[in-house]
């Protein structure tokens, strides 16, 4: 039986807040810790297929502040070959790429190869899409303080570095650590090696 002493109102009112607390630090905890992601296109197949959800760690490079894009704490740097979720430079839309040259690198892009101070890299750790060739040629440039360039997997179909460029570091949202569902399955494919 309700208190005849306290107004419902002020019930509503306090669940309503309670509510709202757990909304607002779900999607703080969303914008700074941790995420899913949606792949759109196939840019990064076979790696990723198009539909596959994949779980990113927005720690991975540094703690940011909820709701705003920068770091409160800055933490590792990526390296070349994490699979990264990123805020594309030509217009802000989420992209997933691998990371192939970090800052200081001399990169070149020939064929769909990375060669970093004229030296082939070995990407024999993932597969790559070739079948409609290697893409853009691109470089040789020497990437800035905080530049990384980006790639997709899918070296032949891919809108990535080459065509927009390096990319900042504070553009990287966080790391993509495994698909999680794949062809509307739970699935655990790590992406990381």
């Amino acid at each position: 039986m309700p208190d005849p002493k306290k107004p419902r109102w002020k019930k509503i009112l306090r669940e309503g807040a309670s509510f709202a607390m757990f909304i607002t630090a779900s999607f703080a905890a969303r914008s700074s810790l941790a995420d899913h992601y949606v792949v759109p296109t196939g840019s990064m197949i076979p790696t990723v297929a198009i539909g596959d959800r994949v779980l990113v760690n927005k720690l991975a490079y540094g703690a940011r502040v909820p709701f705003l894009d920068w770091y409160a704490v800055r933490g590792s740097d990526p390296r070349r070959g994490d699979v990264v979720v990123l805020a594309s430079p030509e217009n802000g839309v989420t992209l997933l790429k691998r990371v192939v040259a970090v800052p200081g690198d001399q990169v070149e892009v020939h064929e769909g190869r990375v060669f970093i101070a004229g030296e082939l890299q070995d990407e024999s750790s993932h597969a790559l899409g070739m079948e409609r060739g290697g893409g853009p040629d691109f470089g040789p440039i020497t990437l800035g303080r905080d530049e990384f360039l980006v790639l997709g997997d899918h070296r032949g179909d891919s809108a990535d570095g080459r065509y927009f460029g390096p990319v900042m570091r504070d553009a990287i949202k966080g790391r993509a650590e495994a698909v999680f569902r794949h062809e509307g399955r739970f699935a655990w494919r790590p992406l990381q090696r």
